[in-house]
């Protein structure tokens, strides 16, 4: 006869903010295939649909005058990277918010306010290693050296348009700069890369051989704002040359690995022209179906890509800080 079942306490119901944020509070280290699947699947899912998830807040969101930008921490004014913007950014169109600060469950108390009752939060995920006791042991014994493991950690945020009380001035939004109009920041980032950049032709493209990046000049462009965004995205490429991040660019036109270094480029540019209020649009869209493909037999390689085109944004921005600070200094 099987045992009577025991009778368990009900417990009340948390709202839905309130249970994700102890979650939040406590986050534990997800099995790492479930969320590379279900962001690169989500991914996959926009791409098939014929949208790009690093350029969609622009043209959707214009009526709620949103501004291009970087999804960022509004307490602290420090902005997400990699796979996050990619994540936050489609949070934003998905849900139609206004606004591309985010905060914790416990970050919306500390700004004076509070996440409203029954709103869900956005999982961003967080990326470490570490290294097991029983591994470190093991190298103690043989004398190599201990392998760490990484690990995905999982944790909710809300959008500032989903909190209520909170106190005025947090991480305001960028305004958006006219088109057709000279961009002196972004001129200066890309005097301060370093990078050769030469004025020419009919064609954007960069040679890794010789490590130089060539432009037709701002007045070919139908819209002179592309100018810019052609330029970063050919800077993106050349911060992959081996005296810089050292990508792997030896893929010939059509290979995988010509897909993988045209999609970092794409939102490297999309991350630059974000941060320097540039809306993002789309160059290659014919390398579709190639970007698909990479996806597809690989669930890690939209977060390596996101990763790349982070690090190569930021290796460039911190480029142009540098020349500021030492224009400054002298």
């Amino acid at each position: 006869m099987p045992a009577t079942p025991t009778r368990r306490a009900r417990r009340k119901p948390q709202p839905d903010a309130e249970r994700q944020a102890k979650q939040q509070t406590n986050p534990q280290a997800e099995p790492r295939a479930s969320l590379y699947d279900e962001v690169t699947c989500r991914i996959i899912a926009e791409l098939e649909a014929g949208r790009f998830p690093w350029v969609q807040p622009w043209g959707r969101s214009e009526a709620a005058g949103l501004a291009p930008g970087l999804p960022r921490n509004a307490l602290t004014g420090r902005n997400y990277s990699g796979i996050n913007v990619l994540i936050l950014w489609g949070a934003v169109i998905a849900r139609g918010f206004p606004s591309q600060g985010w905060l914790t469950f416990k970050q919306a108390l500390e700004a004076g306010g509070n996440v409203r009752k029954g709103e869900r939060g956005t999982c961003v995920v967080y990326a470490d290693r570490f290294t097991p006791e029983s591994e470190k042991e093991r190298a103690r014994e043989t004398g190599e050296d201990a392998k760490a493991i990484p690990f995905l950690k999982r944790f909710t945020v809300f959008n500032v348009a989903q909190c209520e009380g909170l106190r005025p001035g947090l991480a305001p939004e960028p305004m958006p700069l006219p088109e057709r109009e000279i961009v002196p920041v972004a001129e200066e980032v890309i005097a301060a890369s370093g990078v050769d950049l030469r004025i020419g032709g009919s064609r954007a493209f960069y040679v890794p051989g010789e490590d130089y990046v060539q432009v037709p000049p701002q007045p070919a462009f139908f819209e002179q704002i592309n100018y810019y965004r052609t330029c970063l995205h050919e800077l993106t490429h050349a911060t992959g040359h081996r005296s810089r991040l050292a990508r792997n660019q030896s893929g010939s036109f059509g290979s995988r690995d010509y897909a993988r270094e045209e999609l970092v480029a794409e939102m490297g540019a999309a991350f630059l022209c974000a941060s320097l209020g540039i809306v993002p649009t789309v160059r290659h869209a014919d390398y579709l179906a190639g970007w698909l493909d990479v996806l597809r037999e690989d669930n890690r390689a939209i977060f390596r890509a996101a990763g790349q085109a982070s690090r190569a944004a930021d290796w460039l921005l911190a480029r142009h800080r540098e020349a500021q600070e030492g224009r400054l200094a002298a």
